[in-house]
């Protein structure tokens, strides 16, 4: 099965391979108070049940990513991305569409993320592709000026 999709200005959305592990862990940084180290995105591209895809040029310039985790008939979005750069471009929506798509090929039946309450760009960008709230984790991202925020717990059926 070809694992390549179409996104906006030029990108595509493909899987991610260890190479890419720099990159993918320079545009987390950029987007979250404790960024992963490259290591941790190079145990989930090589993992069975962690696909990472990259939205990326042809020269493989990264624009965004966003890691899954499978258990059984659920999937988890561990983690998603734009670089600075791209945001507002339409790379988490090129990003969201692949990932997707790509869940339609496996057991998983329904998907659930979290995200910072204070993030309304994700939010709505998760609404727009089905995610309801499902709960809420007080304190759950700590953030650079201290405190933390609130994480809303999100999901949607596969199908």
């Amino acid at each position: 099965m070809d694992r390549m999709w179409l996104g906006p200005r030029g990108l595509h959305v493909e899987m991610a391979e260890p190479q890419d592990a720099e990159a993918i862990a320079a545009i987390h940084a950029e987007g979250f108070y404790r960024g992963w180290p490259a290591e941790d995105f190079i145990g989930f591209i090589d993992g069975r049940d962690t696909p990472t895809f990259i939205a990326c040029d042809a020269r493989r310039r990264i624009a965004g990513f966003a890691t899954l985790r499978l258990a059984a008939d659920e999937a988890e979005l561990i983690s998603i991305a734009v670089a600075k750069r791209w945001r507002g471009k339409g790379v988490g929506e090129a990003l969201m569409r692949a990932l997707l798509a790509d869940l339609m090929h496996s057991p998983a039946r329904r998907l659930f993320l979290e995200v910072a309450a204070d993030n309304p760009a994700a939010i709505a960008l998760y609404r727009k592709f089905g995610f309801a709230e499902l709960g809420r984790r007080t304190g759950y991202y700590p953030r650079a000026e201290g405190g933390a925020a609130t994480a809303l717990v999100m999901g949607r059926d596969l199908g």
